[in-house]
This record gives structure tokens, sequence and C-alpha cells, in this order.
């Protein structure tokens, strides 16, 4: 895929790829944290932020779990839960030029924190 935006850029096709991981997984944390959640939509849920974020430059591969156990059954009308960082384990794939890394945001529970970091799988 040609690029339109590289000349807006100095850097290596790893370090482009760092930086589009942190832009997908602050994306996600941002603008899914806070939706309404019950056992009825998790599975959709997981779908639909899998298909925006795959829609994105450069994403070879996404995908998303909630931690069901953490969303919890049902309850009667006015009784769900709201996403929050600790419910969600995000995995994807980052292919710019000859780089590829892997970015995640998962809860890490020493930190009480739902960590972003990546990996280089090649440079």
């Amino acid at each position: 895929m040609v690029d339109p935006a590289s000349n807006y850029f100095s850097c290596s096709d790893k370090e482009r790829a760092i930086f589009e991981a942190g832009v997908k997984l602050g994306s996600i944390y941002h603008q899914y944290t806070g939706i309404p959640i019950n056992d009825s939509n998790v599975d959709f849920l997981e779908r639909a932020i899998e298909k925006a974020v795959s829609a994105q430059p450069f994403v070879s591969s996404v995908k998303v779990s909630i931690d069901r156990r953490k969303v919890g059954r049902s309850k009667p009308a006015y009784r769900y839960k709201t996403l929050l960082g600790d419910m969600m384990d995000v995995k994807l794939r980052i292919k710019y030029g000859k780089a590829i890394v892997e970015g995640r945001m998962a809860w890490v529970q020493t930190m009480k924190y739902p960590l972003m970091r990546f990996k280089v799988l090649k440079e």
C-alpha cells in the first residue's frame, strides 16, 4: 500500500508501525470505555470493535476479548455495566512497509492499569 501521508513523517517503518499501533489502541480505549454492556451484547461489541479497527490503515489483524466474568449476567431494566479498561484484552498487528508490530492492551493487575504495549516482530 502506498502511504500518501508518508511525507509527513520522518521515521523508520518500525517507528511508524509502533505509532500506528498506539493510535489504534488509544482510540479503542477512549472510544469504547463507558459503553453500556451486558451479556446480550458482548459478542457483538467485540466483533464491532474488531471490524472498526480493521478498517483503519495498516491493520493486518485484530482480536478483542471482553472478560465475561466482569460483565456478568443481564439484569432488569437500568441494570447494566459499562465497559472498563480492566475488561478488555486487545491484540492487533500492524504492517507498515517491511515492519510488523504487535500491539496489545490488557489489564496488568499489579499496576491496576490497562497497559498498552508493543512487540516488534519484524524490522
